[in-house]
């Protein structure tokens, strides 16, 4: 019996050590971490063009020791780490582009870059947090390998460009590194990717298993009327006004025929172009959008009944129109077993009283790619300033956009020990 209580003792003792070990080495690691999201933050590339940002990453994994592939979807970055001690191969993902927002906050690293984006001159700027989530995962890509004797398995560093979509006419993005390869050689056993949250606070992990982002789908409809001089409409079809009762006949899908007790969904058209002068009446409009949609069945309804409201009311006001759809991020969907075995990880890295099962979110992200080929887990850590009420938190995607640093450490640490826990679990 003195034997056996000796045992467990030692390995609580050895587990205890390990664990200051790795939160030392977290800590050491995080005014590294700082540094270089604001260098990423203050030199932003869109996506498929992330260039230097690339270049950057690459450099530093080599100096870690690691194995670098480059040019993967373009721009994409792979790190491999290969512990000392067999075992599972676990992939860790962060999205690396930007986005053609003009830079609004106060913060010294502010981004000055200008570019050019669908032809129009914009800034641009790290304005969803990428910054951080590369940064993040350098931190951990340090950390795992100070560790790589004790290492039970094999670590993917897995750099990904285009998340916020490739430009028009190119691929890119998750898809088509999982073309490519990047969960061979050697094969993945599981994925974990993390987005930081500006709206929740630091400190805090908000999870959910299944479902847990939005399908999104990308739509084009083009309006067909006839061109007239603007002082006589009467002579011509007025796509313009077609389009404007398009819209408004869109939302009465969601609104009306759509069943939201069952799940989310929604239709945004983003970009209207039509015309070239105030004077004349144009032949075609051309309407881009979104669809969100959290079920497979409701998402088929709406399909359906656009193309039905946009070609009617096309017809009833003497037009023509067509629609068409893509799919540009499937269903992020969290493998449940996965989820449950990792929730107690995340409990003990933010406690557990900071860990939050939360509903789905209309938000896409095309780590759901990754997810349709290994199980996977991605869930939101806390970027708010403690001292900010969520509803006066800038917004992802707005030139105001502001993430508290402090809250970059819980990434490292979910990174590291969300790794660890599974290797020595299998």
């Amino acid at each position: 019996m003195k034997k056996i209580t000796l045992f467990v003792l030692l390995i609580a003792l050895g587990m205890q050590g390990q664990n200051q070990r790795i939160t030392k080495l977290i800590n050491e690691v995080e005014p590294q971490v700082i540094e270089w999201r604001r260098d990423f933050h203050q030199y932003p590339e869109l996506s498929n063009r992330e260039f230097e940002t690339s270049k950057k990453i690459a450099t530093y994994l080599k100096s870690l020791g690691l194995e670098v592939q480059t040019g993967i979807a373009h721009t994409g970055v792979v790190g491999l780490l290969k512990g000392d001690k067999p075992g599972p191969v676990v992939a860790l993902r962060a999205d690396i582009d930007a986005l053609p927002v003009t830079e609004r906050t106060p913060v010294p690293f502010a981004s000055k870059v200008m570019s050019e984006y669908n032809g129009v001159k914009t800034g641009v700027m790290h304005a969803c947090g990428h910054d951080a989530h590369i940064a993040m995962l350098m931190g951990a890509a340090e950390v795992l390998s100070k560790m790589k004797k004790d290492l039970k398995g094999t670590v993917k560093f897995i750099f990904q460009p285009a998340e916020e979509g490739p430009p028009i006419g190119e691929e890119g993005g998750a898809k088509l590194m999982v073309e490519e390869g990047v969960l061979k050689n050697p094969d993945v056993d599981v994925i974990f990717g993390i987005h930081i949250w500006a709206k929740l606070s630091v400190g805090h992990i908000n999870y959910k298993p299944e479902g847990i982002m939005a399908e999104a789908q990308r739509f084009v409809i083009k309006v067909k009327g006839k061109q007239v001089h603007g002082s006589t409409p009467w002579n011509g079809v007025d796509p313009i006004v077609i389009s404007s009762h398009i819209i408004n006949g869109l939302q009465t899908i969601i609104s009306r025929e759509t069943e939201l007790t069952k799940e989310a969904a929604v239709i945004s058209v983003g970009m209207i172009n039509g015309g070239l002068r105030y004077n004349i009446i144009p032949e075609e409009v051309k309407m881009i959008g979104t669809i969100r949609t959290l079920d497979e069945g409701m998402k088929a309804k709406i399909n359906e009944l656009m193309i039905k409201r946009v070609t009617a009311i096309a017809r009833a006001y003497g037009g023509e129109a067509t629609i068409e759809f893509e799919t540009t991020a499937p269903l992020t969907y969290n493998d449940v077993d996965l989820t449950s075995t990792a929730l107690s990880t995340l409990q003990k890295v933010a406690g557990k009283e900071n860990v939050h099962l939360v509903k789905a979110i209309t938000g896409a992200e095309d780590f759901s790619y990754f997810q349709k080929e290994v199980p996977g887990l991605y869930f939101f850590v806390g970027g708010k300033p403690l001292d900010v009420k969520k509803e006066d938190a800038p917004s992802h995607h707005t030139p105001d956009f502001f993430i508290e640093e402090s809250g970059f450490i819980l990434g490292v640490k979910s990174f590291v020990n969300l790794t660890l826990d599974y290797m020595n679990q299998r």
